[in-house]
């Protein structure tokens, strides 16, 4: 039976010999777990591989304007795959990439969009059953839910269909996260349509002491 590498395999959404997007990259001081007065507050992290910031935008910047997929990147700094969007205006973000979604295609971020991979909307006008990632818990506050490597939240009811309505139990959606658990949140609160990109990292497992070292983890004892 032939092996399989799972890291290989995942490399081909990605666009290749594409460099980083510069106007969107920072440095961060590395502070190995310790807090602003020295001391180490979290154990076990130190050193390290150096690598820059992607500026990611988990919110909805860029309301009602259709952006072109131009590139699908590795980010050394999470699990799953970023892609490089550009406006009409010229203009370039990063976002999480969903998985199924290659260079060209367009995606768009509006209050009620098209339930089509990638587009961003309000979860209102999402239908009962269909998969969601990068949940907002509050209107405005961007997206803090369903961020990793194939995770996804799915729409479990539908309850503020009828904006006349404004009782407070049809103010909320029910929504399953991946441990089951299920919340209530907002139906002004955005979200965005498919899967986190990169579903095969949860069988990844590392070869050598080295691959743990290299996103900053040391040794436990």
């Amino acid at each position: 039976m032939k092996k399989i590498n799972l890291w290989r395999e995942s490399q081909k959404p990605l666009t290749k010999k594409k460099k980083p997007e510069k106007k969107l990259l920072i440095t961060l001081k590395k502070r190995a777990g310790r807090s602003k007065t020295g001391r180490i507050t979290t154990r076990h992290k130190g050193g390290g591989a150096k690598r820059r910031y992607r500026i990611i935008d988990f919110g909805q910047s860029r309301m009602n304007m259709a952006a072109k997929i131009i590139a699908v990147e590795y980010d050394p700094n999470r699990s799953a795959f970023i892609a490089l969007l550009e406006y009409k205006d010229g203009k370039k973000r990063y976002q999480v990439c969903p998985h199924n979604l290659k260079a060209g295609d367009e995606i768009v971020c509006s209050n009620r969009a098209e339930i089509k991979l990638g587009n961003r909307m309000r979860l209102k006008y999402i239908p009962v059953g269909t998969y969601i990632y990068n949940v907002e818990l509050e209107p405005g506050m961007g997206g803090k839910l369903a961020k990793g490597a194939g995770t996804s939240v799915k729409v479990l009811t539908s309850l503020a269909s009828n904006d006349s309505n404004e009782s407070e139990e049809l103010k909320y959606i029910n929504l399953a996260m991946p441990s089951t658990e299920v919340r209530k949140v907002h139906k002004n609160c955005f979200a965005s349509i498919g899967q986190v990109s990169f579903p095969e990292h949860r069988f990844i497992k590392l070869k050598k002491a080295g691959q743990s070292r290299l996103p900053g983890r040391r040794p436990v004892v």
